[in-house]
């Protein structure tokens, strides 16, 4: 099925985006994760075309979206989710399920707790809502958010150094099954104005993220929406246990696992396909 590409002027930026299948079908948006964009479902995307609407947005800081510069706008995971929000308001998206991967999770869930009436499914690809969900690389994180030294700043340069992108895609995967081209262009990406500050922005707001997740939960228990959990089992960012831990609130959550790691698509879009189109036939 035919993917397009468009673009939209959304509060103070304007929001690249990828669309696949016919409107009149039930609508799934796609929230990427970092370090990539919208391009990250390229595989996945026609493989649910004939049944299913999908919107994929590049979010601010990120891909062909062209957001704000710093002086302007501080860059914060409430601003992705305001923007990402509005931008479904601006498409007149008015009910939908959501894939949220990495990232998306904490800008995909921050519109469900705003407007649950809307969100009719939540597909979870590696996105996680629980302290048992963090892998080890967090301790040293939740040591920079407490000490946030110029010193300790720079040293995230390297979460979007080539070397660290490439290991994200590839640790944990079957050997030659990633193609270098999602990683190659993270990495251009990154190189653009201003994107490295904007990144380094984010990964000390992620704090924010964590310290929300005791209102993701009370979400999920309140508004009991249908979650489908598909994981990477070799995701070192955010490990099984987060996975199993939406079974806390969600006791009908659909949990399975691929043999890949944090970016699972790149290995297993055709198996992450079937487990979505089983799940969203009833949606």
């Amino acid at each position: 099925m035919k993917v397009t590409y468009h673009q939209i002027n959304v509060d103070n930026c304007t929001v690249f985006y990828r669309e696949a299948g016919s409107p009149d079908k039930p609508t799934l948006l796609l929230l990427h994760g970092f370090p990539s964009a919208s391009h990250m479902f390229r595989d996945l995307m026609p493989l649910l075309a004939d049944k299913y609407h999908l919107i994929a947005p590049d979010m601010p800081s990120f891909g062909q979206t062209v957001c704000p510069s710093r002086s302007e706008q501080a860059y914060t995971f409430d601003y992705l989710a305001s923007t990402i929000d509005h931008f479904t308001e601006v498409l007149r998206l008015d009910r939908f399920a959501m894939y949220i991967f990495d990232y998306g999770a904490p800008v995909g869930l921050r519109i469900a707790m705003w407007h649950p009436e809307r969100v009719t499914a939540i597909i979870s690809q590696n996105g996680n809502c629980y302290e048992e969900g963090l892998g080890k690389k967090w301790e040293a994180r939740k040591d920079y958010w407490q000490h946030p030294t110029p010193e300790l700043r720079a040293q995230y340069a390297s979460a979007y150094a080539l070397e660290t992108i490439i290991g994200q895609y590839t640790f944990g995967t079957p050997e030659g099954s990633v193609a270098p081209d999602g990683y190659t262009l993270d990495f251009a990406y990154v190189q653009l104005p201003e994107r490295a500050e904007m990144q380094n922005d984010l990964i000390f707001d992620y704090q924010s993220n964590v310290a929300l997740y005791p209102q993701f939960q009370a979400y999920l228990r309140e508004h009991q929406p249908r979650l489908l959990a598909v994981w990477g089992e070799n995701d070192p960012s955010f490990i099984p246990a987060g996975a199993n831990a939406f079974k806390r609130d969600l006791s009908n959550a659909e949990i399975h696992f691929v043999p890949s790691g944090h970016f699972a698509l790149e290995s297993h879009a055709a198996e992450i396909a079937k487990y979505i189109r089983s799940f969203l036939k009833n949606n």
